[in-house]
């Protein structure tokens, strides 16, 4: 049995862009822990969502543990710092939120648990946190340096096949599924994911998407039932979710790997 840590900025990330390769893990025998650097404390609800004198981050720390049980993880840990917001709002600024907090000193929090844990195998994001999320870059900053820490042997970057996703909504507009007038512009310099080229692993999650979709279902706060996430027929849903990607230094070029754990 190996130990795979995922690490995540806040509650729900973990079963959008990792739950497959997590549940996938436990069912194979190995241990799953998942730490999450924030408690997501500037998400929204509408109103009368939340109990009488109940805070947001309370109930999405309650909505991670029971995402984690359906993905397998036995271990659910937060670093202690607080949700940074978008790039280039105010809270940014703030002291304790994670995009403020010392990278060295953060990593020696998750390394603490990467030593007590024995692991084998570390998730982070790639340098661009996905999508440009400041507290996305703030995981691979401080993941990486912890790995670096705790001797990790393995470090996988959750990423995005952006390559993919643009034949993905060119097909759909081809089609009909989408309007024209939806499709994003690919050359605005907007960054989400990475040039397939640069990517080494490629898993398929297919098996686990009801567990992936039940930990969605999971974070009610976030995710509701109207949701993209929720709301698309399971087709689309295996389309956009049942693979996951990856990128490990010192591997490639083009895809070489099909399993995080694979030899372990």
């Amino acid at each position: 049995m190996a130990t795979l840590v995922s690490f995540h900025a806040h509650p729900d990330d973990e079963c959008i862009v990792a739950g497959g390769v997590m549940r996938k893990a436990f069912e194979e025998g190995h241990r799953v822990v998942l730490v999450v650097a924030t408690r997501g404390e500037v998400g929204e609800v509408p109103d009368g969502f939340l109990d009488e004198g109940e805070e947001l981050w309370q109930r999405r720390v309650q909505e991670t543990h029971a995402s984690a049980e359906i993905l397998g993880a036995k271990r659910v840990e937060f670093l202690g710092y607080t949700d940074s917001g978008m790039m280039g709002e105010p809270r940014n600024d703030e002291p304790g939120t994670f995009w403020q907090a010392e990278v060295e000193e953060a990593a020696q929090r998750l390394a603490a648990i990467l030593r007590e844990e024995q692991a084998d195998v570390l998730t982070v994001y790639d340098d661009n946190g996905g999508y440009g999320h400041p507290d996305h870059i703030q995981v691979h900053r401080v993941g990486m340096r912890a790995a670096e820490l705790a001797g990790t042997p393995r470090v996988y970057e959750a990423t995005s096949n952006s390559d993919e996703m643009r034949r993905g909504m060119e097909e759909a507009v081809r089609t009909g599924q989408m309007k024209p007038e939806d499709l994003p512009d690919f050359d605005d310099g907007m960054e989400f994911g990475k040039p397939e080229a640069i990517l080494t692993a490629r898993v398929d999650v297919t098996e686990y998407l009801p567990h992936k979709r039940a930990a969605m279902r999971a974070h009610a706060s976030q995710i509701s039932e109207e949701s993209f996430f929720l709301a698309m027929p399971d087709e689309g849903f295996a389309q956009a979710f049942g693979t996951e990607w990856f990128i490990r230094a010192g591997q490639g070029p083009g895809i070489t790997e099909t399993d995080l754990m694979a030899g372990l």
